[in-house]
């Protein structure tokens, strides 16, 4: 029987068929010329960004929100590295993503070739593994065990470098065998020792992060903290994992932490790390738990749980480790029944936690500086949107209004980067309406977090994605200026922007856009935004005093 011969590119979009794509993000560029012309043929959905940075970002969005490999392409050497921040998203937060980089011929290496580049010494730092694919006729097995790598364990992004002679040569076509992702489960004895470690402990918590986890998982892991009357914390930018308005939940454990919750962590008998690593922002410079200066001894208690085993311990010595993916070890939860009645400390600890939480949340009585209040407009999109709303955002003090004030009740409506990367709200929140086009997507920005990447607009408008986009302007990059104040205080050094103006940049593009100069006018260009129905641009004029929910611009020099 004669085999079917495909060339290279060809393979490659047949391989990812074959694992279910539906969606890819690209630039197009001439070395992977192939690709894109089997792409033409495909039933696979590609969404062409304006920088690769942004196609990689909404590949790392894409990622995060399914839990498998959010893929993109670009083109050697400047699109390649322009699509390092999005690679860097993605190792950070533990997302599945592949990105795949057309390369030059494989005949010309090592001489510096037109945008030649060694990715593995370049990428391999940031990725899980590096892989050039050096003849088509090895396409199909290192698509396949790229899939495996980027979601197995601690997910991540994979790169796989393809040569222009890789992908205009040919080889047979192979059959696929579908993937599933490797559940690790956890033993029975594990668990029987959690649950006596649980029942001994008078003022346990718990604090979810990592990924891998899913809607099922999530509900079941409310349960479990239901039976045993444990309160809940979220890590940073993974508040969507337990519902805000849950009375076990206690607040997110990241940037600008409650104090009262972070003495409840620091003085906790058992803290339980579900799913995440704990690193520098949630641990709060690695000192919450009392590791710093390389000790590994927390002085609480603690029980790590995660997917990937060169984790555990690796950080933290913990007094119970369990090696278990997110979705396996809630299942395995379900089977602890606690053994006693929960003593009221316990139950007074719980009602505590939750009752700092509500404090620490709530706006009654905030103000700050400036006609547009953050608290009006945080309060009227509470009451506007529905329960299901996607928020995205990048990085910036803006963001703290989402962190603190914003209540979180379903899984899968918040994508951040817990990296720290600026202009990420963008892409995130393309990606987000492609994946969900019937759900309300709105990302917040900052002046500089939005000029990061706010070219990607044009990609918005082109792919119908009707995002809303709240561009949160006080004319400077503000963290950076609240640090400057702090440190050097009225030295103030290239922190000052000058902005275009972004509603006249949004109506270019035949965007909907309006800007807000006074609270009461956020409720109509909300409305207006939404009515819309296409990509929208709400400018909010913030005055630069409104620093922080806490201080202005002034108290932080001062302080």
């Amino acid at each position: 029987m004669t085999q079917c011969m495909k060339s290279g590119g060809e393979l490659v979009v047949d391989a990812l068929e074959a694992f279910g794509v539906t969606q890819l993000f690209c630039v197009p560029g001439e070395s992977y010329l192939e690709v894109l012309d089997a792409i033409h043929d495909s039933p696979i959905n590609a969404t062409s960004a304006r920088q690769e940075g942004g196609a990689a970002m909404m590949a790392e969005a894409w990622g995060k929100l399914y839990g498998t490999p959010g893929i993109c392409f670009v083109t050697r050497g400047p699109g390649a590295t322009n699509a390092s921040a999005g690679i860097h998203v993605a190792q950070q937060d533990s997302t599945p993503m592949i990105l795949f980089i057309g390369q030059i011929n494989s005949k010309l290496r090592h001489r510096d070739a037109f945008q030649e580049v060694d990715y593995g010494q370049y990428l391999g730092s940031m990725a899980k593994w590096v892989a050039e694919i050096d003849s088509p006729e090895r396409i199909t097995e290192m698509v396949s065990r790229a899939w495996s790598v980027a979601t197995s364990g601690r997910p991540g992004p994979v790169v796989l470098v393809l040569p222009e002679d890789t992908l205009s040569g040919t080889a047979a076509s192979a059959k696929i065998k579908p993937f599933k992702a490797l559940e690790t489960y956890p033993n029975e004895a594990d668990l029987q020792q959690m649950g006596r470690m649980i029942e001994r402990a008078k003022k346990p918590i718990v604090i979810l992060g990592g990924s891998r986890w899913c809607k099922d998982s999530v509900a079941q892991i409310e349960a479990f903290a239901e039976s045993f009357s444990l309160p809940v914390a979220c890590s940073f930018r993974r508040q969507m994992l337990f519902n805000h308005l849950h009375p076990h939940y206690a607040g997110d454990v990241g940037l600008g932490i409650n104090p009262k919750l972070k003495s409840t962590v620091a003085n906790a008998d058992l803290v339980i790390l579900m799913g995440g690593r704990f690193s520098e922002v949630p641990s709060q410079n690695y000192e919450l738990l009392g590791v710093h200066k390389g000790a590994q001894e927390p002085k609480q208690k603690l029980i790590h749980i995660h997917a990937s085993a060169e984790e555990l311990g690796r950080v933290y010595r913990a007094d119970l480790t369990i090696h278990a993916s997110p979705k396996a070890l809630a299942k395995g939860l379900m089977q602890l029944i606690p053994g006693a009645a929960v003593s009221q400390q316990r139950i007074d600890h719980l009602v505590e936690c939750h009752t700092h939480y509500q404090q620490w949340s709530s706006m009654s009585g905030k103000t700050h500086p400036g006609d547009v209040q953050m608290p009006t407009v945080m309060t009227h999109l509470a009451t506007t949107l529905p329960a299901d709303a996607i928020l995205t955002n990048g990085a910036g003090n803006y963001a703290t209004w989402i962190h603190r004030f914003w209540k979180f009740t379903q899984y899968g409506t918040q994508v951040a980067p817990t990296s720290g990367s600026m202009g990420y709200g963008l892409p995130a929140a393309i990606a987000a309406k492609i994946a969900f086009p019937d759900k309300t997507v709105v990302a917040f920005a900052g002046d500089g977090c939005f000029q990061m990447t706010m070219q990607e607009f044009g990609t918005a408008v082109q792919a119908n994605a009707a995002i809303i986009v709240l561009v949160i302007d006080n004319g400077m990059y503000g963290t950076i200026r609240m640090h400057q104040e702090r440190h050097f205080p009225s030295r103030v050094s290239t922190t000052d922007l000058v902005n275009p103006d972004f509603c006249a940049l949004a109506k270019a593009y035949d965007a909907f856009a309006t800007q807000v100069n006074h609270s009461d006018q956020f409720p109509k260009a909300l409305d207006d935004a939404i009515a819309a129905k296409k990509p929208a641009l709400i400018h909010i004029k913030l005055d630069p005093q409104a620093m922080t929910p806490n201080q202005t611009l002034d108290q932080v020099r001062d302080q």
